[in-house]
């Protein structure tokens, strides 16, 4: 005979439910296995070696205070300090320089390229150079092309064929800016720091200001300001449009 079923049961506890998982704070990098890319190191140590080599040669050749002072120069100096490193973390698998380092570098560097092939060698330009300085020779001549034309190159085939895409974006752009701004205040200050009819006194023409006059020059800046603003926002979209060229099917240490 069962015993009668009590009418009142006791509460029982509650079925513990399984619980949601939360989205995880740790970085994909965190699990995924370091890839070490010594290619891609031994190539960015290069285009390092290119840029000092050619910074070298300029300083040899000419009066270091007047060649430090060109924007191509600088350029290359930055751009071999950045390889450097980016290559330093090839080669050791660690995380790459932030975008915005690699996005202005870059910039910098072709906006150095297209001002001294479209403005300073072209004749059809109203800025373009004459004698020597438009067709230097011997040491000087390679000096010029690698600062000017090979280590660009180099630079936009590294970001091309050795970066992940969708790095850069379009906030960076005016951050970027903010040096060839102070590059102009440089010029200007340093146009009135030297007496008038010094060599050299203003390093491009575009920005002499003894023979145009501020209100054209500051006019000159302007439309440049403009044209790399639009350069530094068509290397984002590029960048978010190009393919990945680097995809690594890296373990982690999840089941999927």
């Amino acid at each position: 005979m069962t015993a009668p079923i009590p009418r009142d049961l006791p509460d029982l506890p509650a079925i513990p439910r399984k619980p949601a998982l939360r989205p995880s704070p740790v970085p994909a990098t965190a699990v995924v296995t370091p890839v070490r890319r010594p290619a891609a190191a031994a190539y960015r140590l290069l285009i390092a070696l290119a840029a000092t080599a050619g910074v070298t040669l300029e300083l040899l050749l000419g009066d270091p205070s007047r060649v430090l002072g060109y924007f191509a120069v600088q350029s290359n100096i930055l751009l071999a300090v950045v390889m450097t490193f980016s290559a330093r973390r090839a080669w050791t698998a660690s995380r790459p320089l932030p975008g915005s380092v690699l996005g202005a570098t870059l910039l910098y560097v072709v906006i150095a390229a297209l001002v001294h092939h479209l403005l300073l060698v072209n004749e059809a330009s109203p800025f373009s150079l004459t004698g020597e300085a438009a067709t230097p020779k011997g040491w000087q001549a390679l000096a010029h092309h690698t600062l000017h034309t090979v280590t660009p190159i180099a630079a936009v085939l590294d970001w091309l064929l050795l970066t992940t895409p969708g790095r850069l974006h379009l906030r960076h752009a005016p951050t970027w800016l903010l040096y060839p701004l102070a590059y102009l205040a440089f010029s200007l200050t340093r146009g009135e720091l030297l007496l008038p009819g010094a060599p050299d006194r203003y390093l491009y023409p575009f920005l002499d200001v003894g023979q145009d006059g501020y209100k054209r020059v500051l006019g000159n800046a302007l439309l440049l300001g403009l044209s790399f603003y639009a350069l530094a926002v068509l290397l984002v979209a590029l960048d978010h449009a190009r393919p990945n060229p680097i995809r690594h099917r890296g373990k982690t240490g999840f089941r999927v």
